[in-house]
């Protein structure tokens, strides 16, 4: 095999393709990289089934948890590879939260689940062509510096916030409590369960190996706090927090139990009876051309905006955006991420994009499509070797989250606060992510705040004209019960 040499260096055709070198990186670093992300998102695995996979659709049909989550880690699994491999970025894909719990909670109640994972396949396709079109690209490069460093902000404290909810740190406050305040620390302002201990004694490790930069600290922080999990678990017997449908215990782990399998419950064939159980156009006959056309609206605008935040956050992170905010193979990567939102709902695991748990990766010093490789065979393995995914528990994992969250944050610099045109549109972006647990809501809130006051102040031809239509958008998105109230749309 040939080779060639950057400075001193052997470059061999691993290191070529996916420019590892000249992204300042090592296939040390990307697999570590690749490690830390699966480990951080492989919840999905479990979650998605959870929320697609128990719901009646409108004729009482079930997809079944074990089918659904045999294809989750398939759809995850395949397209992270395709994403590494055709997207050269680390930036990984499996299903959407926010927009599964959409296709479980509006569509399935109103047509059957093929019907609607056939207007998720639609969604996808239309996000696809608007890529190839060149119009997807056009938008994300017509947005502003400050606001592109805003959004990776924002997603900083989204996971920040995602990780201490689902480690158990931050919780609702019941409604019972007769207080308008909507969250507190642990139980009753107090950390009072093993869970709770786990994932602050993780967060610390985790902080303290990355705070001394060394290397793997953040993949050695989910092992290491994982390993204790199943050692608290062993002595405490916490249990889950889900004891039995109306049966809750506040001091049990989130979602897995850290416990270690039997010999023989370790591996199991995986039914992908989902795959292509979907129909284009039986959601236009069930509910009427409008009302399927705006669902599907609703589909694709979230999943439009959501994932070029994602890209953004993660580029940035990873220092490989150009001066414009830009990073690499744009036309690709988001082409690959409609597909994949298609090819979600063609398995009916409702649609994939990018996950910002892709950070976690970064942080290890993922830099390539190689580290996307690493998690997409763990997913494909994942669809055997379920029990062995389920060992990890959020409090082992979220610690992560949190860390990289910080690690986001550091973008704020590239925001100039004293120019209020793009500082106040840049922190309503940064705080309603978090707040409303929305990507998409940030960035709207952020693109109409930019516009409005663009025109009050007399600067609307500084505006790109596809900021106005994206504003419109956004403006609609937010209407879309009383347009569909106006419009006579159940």
């Amino acid at each position: 095999m040939t080779t060639t040499t950057v400075g001193n260096e052997p470059r061999g055709g691993l290191d070529r393709y996916f420019g590892i070198s000249e992204r300042g990186s090592t296939v040390g670093r990307e697999i570590r990289g690749g490690l830390a992300t699966f480990f951080t998102m492989a919840y999905i695995v479990v979650l998605n089934p959870l929320i697609i996979g128990t719901v009646p659709d409108k004729t009482g049909a079930v997809l079944g948890i074990p089918k659904v989550a045999a294809a989750t880690a398939l759809v995850a699994g395949v397209m992270t590879i395709i994403m590494g491999l055709a997207g050269r970025f680390p930036l990984a894909i499996a299903t959407g939260l926010g927009l599964n719990a959409f296709v479980a909670t509006a569509l399935a109640p109103s047509m059957t689940w093929p019907e609607a994972m056939g207007l998720v396949v639609i969604e996808g396709i239309i996000i696809a062509v608007l890529v190839l079109t060149g119009f997807r690209t056009a938008i994300f490069r017509a947005v502003p510096e400050g606001l592109k460093a805003a959004i990776g902000v924002g997603i900083g404290l989204f996971i920040a916030l995602i990780g201490f909810v689902d480690g158990g740190f931050v919780r609702r406050v019941p409604n019972e409590a007769g207080t308008t305040v909507p969250v507190q620390l642990g139980i009753q302002n107090n950390l009072q369960s093993w869970p709770a201990l786990v994932f602050v004694l993780g967060l610390l490790v985790t902080a303290v190996l990355v705070a001394r930069k060394v290397k793997g600290g953040i993949l050695i922080g989910i092992i290491g706090t994982t390993i204790l999990a199943i050692i608290v678990e062993a002595l405490a017997d916490a249990g889950p927090t889900v004891v039995k449908p109306g049966v809750i215990n506040d001091k049990g782990w989130s979602l897995n139990v850290p416990k270690l399998p039997g010999i023989h419950h370790i591996a199991g064939t995986p039914d992908l009876s989902l795959v292509g159980h979907f129909t284009l156009y039986g959601a236009f006959a069930r509910v009427g051309v409008l009302a399927a056309v705006l669902f599907a609206f609703t589909l694709i605008l979230a999943d439009f905006f959501d994932a070029m935040g994602t890209v953004v956050g993660i580029g940035s992170e990873a220092g490989l955006l150009d001066e414009t905010g830009t990073p690499p193979n744009i036309g690709t990567i988001l082409f690959v991420d409609g597909v994949a939102a298609a090819a979600g709902g063609a398995a009916s695991v409702s649609s994939a994009t990018g996950y910002v748990e892709s950070a976690a990766g970064v942080g290890e010093g993922a830099r390539t499509g190689l580290a996307n490789v690493v998690t997409g065979v763990l997913f494909l393995l994942a669809m055997f070797l379920a029990p062995i995914v389920q060992i990890v528990p959020f409090e082992a994992a979220t610690p992560a989250l949190v860390v990289v969250g910080f690690l986001m944050m550091t973008q704020i610099r590239r925001i100039d606060f004293s120019d209020y045109e793009i500082a106040i549109p840049a922190f309503l972006t940064m705080v309603i992510m978090p707040f409303t647990y929305s990507i998409t809501n940030g960035m709207g809130a952020g693109f109409i705040s930019y516009v409005v006051i663009k025109a009050v102040r007399g600067k609307a031809r500084e505006v790109h004209p596809l900021l106005w239509l994206v504003a419109i958008l956004f403006v609609a998105y937010y209407a879309i019960v009383p347009i569909k109230d106006i419009l006579g749309v159940n």
